[in-house]
């Protein structure tokens, strides 16, 4: 007889005690508590009753005394309860790249190359004939000595100038990236986590800057109503507000960071999940939720025109499915001249880091 067996589903990603495996659910929990530890631990406590995650020889009490012990819990003099440290911050970072970027092998030095070859900085396939100006790190000595054997023979062994294959070499190349991230209203609504994604790919795409581009350069850039900056530390604490969506605001700011900088390759990606909702003008907002705000649109596809002029190309990794929207989206990109992305929550972190280490599109200088 053919049918169906039904059983009760247990969880098979649930730790089960000791003190790594509940590290890792701690940090998890901090990105959805945007940062509160105390409230973290209390999820960390529900969980327990309902999972049974640890057990009689090692309770949530050892597992909070272990986290002071090693650094990653302060005690929080003025309120009580605890605050996370600077370890604890790393350690998101890490696990939010490795969880995104799992795949990735990590190298003491990376950068991105670029479409020219010759004296460059990192080899790459090629191979051509030496010369006059290339440096000798450049020989492949193993190729040319079979390169002599073939041509000259083996008896009377003799290398000439004919004989040296040289490998091409690519350029590398700096890359300044202004990460803008949407924490309008929006974000959270309809019952969709769209922050928490969007912090943990910034954490991660400034992890990997940071161990595999530790050239490059990345500003991390929030908009609701108005724009500003954030740091790295700021990340794990970030949270949706009460704002409409300032595109113009966010571009702007974006710009001018990346004006700053002496690098040749410059480009904005941008986490946003609606259209451009807000303006300043002055000391007023201008606001309007409803469709496409024919101002709103017009100012903020002139910004994109500006970025363009500029040479900074942005692109959107848009995390909604209105078809409206999407269109919008496509005209933003058309007159930036840069790329878009109609991405779920799940896949958001592939997409931008094959964006960022695709990037070739600059000259060396």
């Amino acid at each position: 007889m053919r049918g169906f067996g039904f059983s009760k589903f247990t969880p098979n990603q649930i730790p089960k005690g000791g003190f790594e495996e509940l590290l890792k659910l701690f940090l998890e929990l901090l990105n959805y508590t945007s940062g509160d530890a105390g409230e973290a631990l209390a999820w960390l406590n529900e969980l327990d009753k309902q999972y049974k995650i640890t057990n009689d020889e090692y309770g949530i009490g050892d597992f909070i005394d272990e986290l002071k012990q090693k650094g990653y819990l302060s005690d929080d003099s003025q309120k009580g309860g605890y605050n996370i440290t600077a370890k604890t911050e790393q350690s998101i970072r890490q696990s939010a790249l490795e969880e995104i970027f799992g795949k990735l092998k990590k190298s003491g030095k990376g950068n991105h190359r670029s479409p020219q070859s010759g004296q460059g900085d990192e080899r790459n396939s090629e191979r051509r004939e030496f010369e006059f100006g290339d440096s000798l790190d450049q020989i492949d000595m193993t190729q040319s000595i079979h390169n002599a054997q073939v041509n000259h023979g083996i008896g009377d062994f003799m290398m000439t100038e004919r004989d040296l294959e040289v490998e091409e070499m690519d350029y590398k190349t700096l890359t300044s990236t202004v990460l803008m991230i949407d924490i309008s209203h929006s974000m959270i609504l309809y019952g969709e986590d769209r922050i928490t994604p969007a912090k943990k790919v910034a954490m991660a795409l400034a992890e990997l800057i940071r161990t595999k581009y530790p050239k490059d350069t990345l500003d991390i850039v929030v908009f609701g109503n108005d724009a500003w900056p954030i740091t790295l530390q700021d990340l794990p604490y970030l949270q949706v507000g009460p704002y409409h969506t300032n595109t113009y605001a966010g571009l702007e700011l974006a710009t001018d960071l990346l004006r700053r900088r002496k690098t040749s390759n410059k480009q904005i990606f941008m986490i946003t999940d609606g259209k451009p909702t807000c303006l300043k003008e002055g000391n007023r907002y201008y606001k309007n939720s409803i469709g496409l705000d024919r101002k709103v649109v017009n100012k903020t596809l002139n910004m994109a025109a500006q970025c363009k002029r500029l040479k900074i190309p942005i692109t959107t990794f848009m995390i909604a499915k209105d078809p409206y929207l999407q269109q919008f989206v496509r005209q933003f990109t058309e007159t930036n001249g840069g790329k878009a992305f109609y991405s779920s929550l799940n896949n958001l972190g592939e997409y931008i880091f094959e964006d960022y280490a695709r990037n070739r599109r600059k000259n060396v200088r």
